[in-house]
C-alpha cells in the first residue's frame, strides 16, 4: 500500500510565538551560529516551506528558538487507496493506461 507524506513549515509560526515579526531580526541571529544568509534568502525561508533544507540552518533554528525540529517541520502520513485497474471489456473511462491505438498493419502496394 502506498502511503503519501506531507509537511508543513512552521517557521513563521514559531517566531510569532516568540514575538518576531520580521524576518530581518532573524538574520544576525543566524550569523551569530556561523550561518550567512542574505535578507532575501532569510525571507525565503520564513516565508516559503523549503524543498531542501541544511541540518546547520536547522540546528541554528532550533537554538535561536530554543526547540526542536519537530516543532518547526510537522508531518502527517496517510494511506492512498488503490488504484482500480479496469477488467478486461470494462470501459477505460479516466485511466489513460487502459486506452491503447489500435496497432497499424502496413501493406506493401502493388
Amino acid at each position: 500500500m502506498k502511503r503519501q507524506v506531507t509537511y508543513q513549515w512552521r517557521l513563521r509560526q514559531v517566531m510569532a510565538e516568540h514575538h518576531m515579526f520580521a524576518t530581518t531580526e532573524l538574520v544576525p541571529l543566524l550569523s551569530e551560529r556561523g550561518i550567512t544568509l542574505s535578507a532575501s534568502q532569510v525571507h525565503r525561508l520564513v516565508s516559503g516551506t523549503p524543498e531542501r533544507l541544511s541540518l546547520a540552518v536547522l540546528a541554528a533554528l532550533c537554538d535561536i528558538f530554543d526547540t526542536t525540529p519537530a516543532c518547526l517541520i510537522t508531518t502527517s502520513a496517510e494511506n492512498l487507496a488503490p488504484r482500480r485497474i479496469a477488467a478486461v471489456g470494462e470501459p477505460a473511462t479516466g485511466n489513460p493506461q487502459a486506452i491503447r491505438p489500435k496497432r497499424a498493419t502496413l501493406r506493401s502496394r502493388p
